[in-house]
């Protein structure tokens, strides 16, 4: 029985819409004029004017009464419509306000990372410093002992070859501080 009222509450809600449209409109303002218009003419057709007051101000009252009550329903619907829109808002407001802090904590993350890179970047001039001490000390041992290194590529090599496995440990260690720090 419930389906067949809300069907039926949906058919006079449906009717009152397009009541309140078709009053609002000009063609409800030109049917009304001719009606009134019509009436006092019967007085021409041998109506008492008295009865025609009657059955006017009577018709006018019962219309007043339709309108105020079609009037009501507009402003209910309005009411619900705006109350929707409300909790919309109020939920984007809620949204907004969850993504601001996302923002703040992806920034806090991005000035660790800053100063985690700063701090990689002092370490790898510390190296650099280191292995530049390092050959100035291989080449005073190279004077001072006049040991002859083979001019071959392989203690160039060599040391490549321990640089790049620096750098490389360099890299995890890097690696492995944002992980941590992520975590």
């Amino acid at each position: 029985m419930k389906p067949l009222k809300i069907k039926q509450n949906d058919k006079l809600e449906i009717f009152s819409i397009k009541a309140t449209k078709w009053i609002g409109s000009t063609s409800s303002l030109l049917v009304h004029t001719a009606l009134f218009i019509a009436s006092f003419l019967l007085y021409f057709y041998g109506i008492n004017i008295e009865e025609i007051l009657l059955v006017v101000t009577t018709i006018v009252s019962l219309e007043a009464i339709y309108l105020s009550i079609f009037i009501q329903m507009s402003v209910n619907r309005q009411a619900r419509k705006l109350h929707a829109v409300a909790r919309d808002v109020g939920e984007i407001q809620e949204d907004v306000e969850e993504i601001e802090k996302d923002v703040d904590e992806i920034q806090k993350d991005v000035d660790e990372i800053q100063e985690d890179v700063e701090e990689i970047e002092k370490d790898v001039d510390e190296i650099q410093k280191d292995v530049d001490e390092i050959q100035e000390d291989v080449e005073e041992i190279q004077e001072d002992e006049e040991i002859e290194i083979p001019k071959n590529d392989d203690a160039i090599f060599r040391i490549e070859e321990t640089l790049k496995i620096l750098i490389e440990e360099i890299s995890e260690l890097k690696n492995s501080k944002t992980k941590n720090k992520k975590e």
